[in-house]
């Protein structure tokens, strides 16, 4: 009687993998780094923001694209007091993040944690946002040095140009 309701529990899990395995939401995550976009490898710069004078907050962006990761570091400059003066510096403070990106079609998704400019996890009872960093761009590639990203959370461009161009040499994960 045993055998037969462990071989039916055997039976029942292979049928439960296989359906599983034929499914497009089931998969295996790689054991090896992708590739990413070839157009996006390298380190991207944001110099000024149109109008940025007449704004009463800004962020500038620098991206650096590997392979399939990103890191991103995000310099806001406020002329509102918005909190504690050692976390502003004078109306001014750099957040940083990494983590993974896919583009489909003209919609890039970056997904990570934010973190320290060493690349560590950030303290999440320290200064501005912890935790999850989540955005999706429409992409618009001007030239192979110039590109802008339109944050769908913001109706200010992100017009980068390139600094550093690298190639993707994908790591074992």
């Amino acid at each position: 009687m045993q055998k037969k309701i462990s071989f039916r529990l055997l039976a029942f899990s292979l049928l439960l993998t296989a359906i599983c395995l034929l499914q497009t939401g089931c998969k295996f995550n790689p054991d090896m780094q992708t590739p990413g976009e070839s157009y996006l490898q390298g380190e991207w710069q944001q110099d000024s923001v149109t109008m940025q004078k007449q704004l009463v907050s800004y962020s500038l962006y620098n991206l650096k694209f590997n392979c399939d990761s990103f890191f991103v570091s995000i310099k806001t400059f406020s002329k509102a007091n918005t909190g504690a003066d050692s976390c502003t510096k004078g109306g001014s403070w750099t957040e940083y993040a990494k983590g993974v990106y896919e583009q489909k079609d003209d919609t890039l998704h970056v997904r990570g944690l934010f973190c320290n400019a060493d690349y560590s996890y950030k303290d999440p009872t320290g200064c501005f946002r912890s935790g999850v960093y989540e955005e999706s761009f429409k992409v618009i590639k001007k030239t192979d040095s110039v590109v802008q990203f339109n944050p769908t959370s913001s109706v200010i461009s992100i017009n980068a140009h390139l600094i550093k161009r690298s190639t993707c040499n994908p790591k074992p994960l």
